[in-house]
């Protein structure tokens, strides 16, 4: 039954877009969508500045002609995604101000923008703690320090002979550890929700990225597909795809749908909500830049680079590369 409701879905997605007139006039700053000129102009700029992206046709028979018939859509492969997304819900923090403000801007509570602690950040935070910690020993510095004179520590005379013998006993330990390959391979330390083997070869989970263009919508929109690692041919499950979507989005922003121009389903973002908040971003930037700021005010070739911005607030741990630093605001 649910198939079928698939399927009808989809056949109706197809009709509404190919009822929808295409997008003819600039609207990048009042709406921000694009025409599909734009999105190809973007697409260049992506391309030139992050060579990991590329243009692709496609399956012909499923080719847009209001697109280049080499320029369907982009993709990044075998993006690497060490880690599963639930190690970072415990780091999110949405406070009900930014949620409220987020929902007026972006039209209900089916799109949220979460705000993921990063990892320096939670080690900034880290640092701070124990910093404070130390401070406050610190205030006891005279009464530490005057301990620390009464305090007579007696040396040994056979100190060295001592001392070479725990070096010794030290060693032995070691061969018996390296005898018995108890040793562990820092990376899978490092990364203990990766796959390894054996062989300590830690095999990390890699998507392949693509970002289409939404004739209906008028805005980009991203398919990914998961793989158990990079030499694996298996794709994940949707169930598999979603451990790494943040959880306000599975499900929801976030669903399992047909690709448009390749075979197979892939787990897709939602475009609803697109054009309002790269407006929102757009206006920000745009307004940074007139009072003075160092930054430019944004163009068509930097949307994509804005778009991925805010989109990896959805699938934070898939490490897809831009090589350019944009400030996305949606306050």
């Amino acid at each position: 039954m649910s198939s079928l409701l698939t399927a009808g879905a989809n056949k109706f997605r197809r009709a509404r877009e190919w009822a929808t007139p295409t997008l003819k006039d600039s609207a990048f700053l009042q709406r921000g969508v694009l025409t599909p000129e734009e999105f190809v102009k973007a697409g260049d700029e992506l391309v030139y500045r992050c060579p990991t992206w590329t243009w692709e046709s496609g399956d012909p028979k499923k080719a847009k002609k209001y697109l280049p018939k080499d320029k369907q859509f982009l993709v990044t492969r075998s993006v690497p995604c060490p880690t599963r997304v639930s190690t970072l819900e415990n780091s999110v923090a949405v406070g009900e101000e930014d949620t409220a403000q987020i929902e007026d801007e972006c039209g209900g509570d089916d799109w949220l923008i979460s705000k993921v602690i990063s990892p320096e950040e939670q080690e900034r935070r880290m640092d701070k703690k124990i910093e404070e910690e130390f401070d406050i020993l610190d205030e006891d510095g005279e009464t530490l320090e005057s301990d620390m004179k009464n305090l007579k520590i007696e040396k040994p005379e056979n100190e060295s002979v001592e001392v070479a013998e725990a070096e010794d006993d030290e060693y032995a330990d070691m061969e018996e550890f390296e005898d018995e390959d108890v040793l562990e391979d820092e990376a899978v330390v490092a990364a203990p929700n990766a796959v390894s083997t054996n062989e300590n070869i830690v095999k990390v989970r890699t998507y392949d990225l693509s970002i289409t263009y939404d004739k209906y919508y008028q805005t980009p929109r991203v398919y990914i597909l998961g793989y158990a690692s990079s030499d694996s041919s298996q794709p994940l499950t949707g169930e598999e795809m979603f451990q790494d979507v943040m959880s306000d989005y599975a499900n929801r922003t976030v669903t399992i749908d047909p690709h448009p121009h390749l075979r197979g389903q892939y787990a897709s973002i939602h475009p609803c909500q697109h054009g309002a908040v790269m407006k929102t971003i757009v206006k920000n930037l745009t307004k940074a830049a007139s009072d003075g700021d160092e930054s430019k005010p944004p163009s068509v070739e930097m949307y994509l680079f804005i778009f991925l911005k805010f989109i990896s607030s959805i699938i934070p741990t898939i490490n897809y590369d831009f090589t350019m630093d944009v400030t996305a605001s949606t306050q």
